[in-house]
C-alpha cells in the first residue's frame, strides 16, 4: 500500500511546566487499522494475548520515538520466557515516521528469562545497544522498566479510552513523586490541572517499506546450495524479518537482480 494511503497517527509532545516532565500522546486506532490490513494482506493472524502484546510494543516504540531526536532510529527485540516468543519492533522519525513489527513463535531459543534488547542508531554516531531482564508479559510495563533501568528516566505509560495512549517521562529535576502518583483519571484531566506547553507534533504510519528486491540481499548472502534449495520449485517464499510480510520471488527475478549487482566491465 502506498504511504500516501496509510493512516497517520499524530503525536503531540508537551512539556509539563512545574513538573519538568515530557508528555507524548496520540490516538492509535487508525494506525491499528493499517496493522490489521497488513496482517490480512499477508495471511497473518495473532490471537490474544499475542496481538495485544505486539500492538502495545508498537505503540510504546512510537511514543518513545516521539520523545527522541528526529534523526534517531530504534529497534527493540523483546524476548519472553513465558510464553516463549520474540517480539520485534522498529521505527524511525524521519518524516513521515514509520513503525512496524512482528512476532516470532517458531525456533525461538529459550534464554531462561525475559529480555528487553534495545538498539539505537543516530546519524554520525555508533549504534548503542542495551539489554535488561524484566518480569511479566505487559509490554507497556516492560518498556517502563527499560526506561528506569537503561535510560535512567522514570517513565509512565497510560492506556486511555478510544485507543488513546500517553507517555510521561521525567526530565532533569522532575517531580518524581507526582509522576509516580499519576492515575488514568489524573492524566485525562492534565490539561486542566497542569500547564502544558506544546513543543511539537510528529506524524507516524505503520509501514515497513519491504519489497522483494529489498529482501534479495538476504538470499544472496546464503551459500549457493542453500539458494538452490530455496528456489527448487522455481520460486522462493520469502518472509520479511521486520514485519512478517510474505513474498513469492521467481528465480528469474532473483537472477536478474543478481546481474544488476555486478559491476560493469
Amino acid at each position: 500500500m502506498p504511504a500516501s494511503d496509510l493512516a497517520i497517527v499524530e503525536l503531540r509532545c508537551y512539556f509539563v511546566r512545574g513538573r519538568n516532565c515530557l508528555l507524548v500522546r496520540g490516538k492509535f486506532s487508525d494506525l491499528y487499522m493499517d496493522y490489521y490490513l497488513h496482517l490480512m494482506q499477508h495471511g497473518l493472524k495473532h490471537e490474544d494475548p499475542l496481538d495485544t502484546m505486539l500492538k502495545d510494543a508498537i505503540t510504546g516504540l512510537t511514543l518513545h520515538l516521539g520523545s527522541r531526536p528526529h534523526d534517531e532510529s530504534s529497534a527493540w527485540t523483546i524476548h519472553l520466557h513465558d510464553p516463549l516468543l520474540n517480539l520485534f519492533v522498529t521505527g524511525s522519525s524521519r518524516p513521515p515516521g514509520r513503525v512496524t513489527g512482528r512476532i516470532f513463535t517458531e525456533d525461538v531459543r529459550d534464554m531462561g528469562k525475559s529480555l528487553f534488547i534495545a538498539q539505537t542508531t543516530r546519524h554520525g554516531e555508533s549504534p548503542r545497544q542495551s539489554m535488561i531482564d524484566f518480569q511479566g508479559a505487559d509490554m507497556l510495563k516492560a518498556i517502563e522498566h527499560f526506561y528506569t533501568q537503561s535510560e535512567q528516566r522514570p517513565t509512565r505509560f497510560f492506556r486511555l479510552p478510544d485507543e488513546d495512549f500517553v507517555q510521561i517521562s521525567a526530565e532533569p529535576d522532575a517531580d518524581i513523586e507526582w509522576l509516580q502518583g499519576l492515575t488514568d483519571e489524573a492524566v485525562l484531566a492534565l490539561d486542566k490541572a497542569e500547564q502544558l506547553s506544546l513543543l511539537e507534533t510528529r506524524a507516524y504510519i505503520f509501514e515497513c517499506g519491504c519489497s522483494v528486491d529489498r529482501l534479495f540481499p538476504m538470499i544472496n548472502r546464503l551459500p549457493q546450495e542453500d539458494q538452490d534449495a530455496i528456489f527448487a520449485d522455481g520460486h522462493a517464499d520469502i518472509t520479511c524479518p521486520r514485519c512478517g510480510a510474505k513474498f513469492k520471488a521467481p528465480l528469474m527475478a532473483f537472477q536478474q537482480w543478481q546481474s544488476q549487482q555486478k559491476p560493469s566491465a
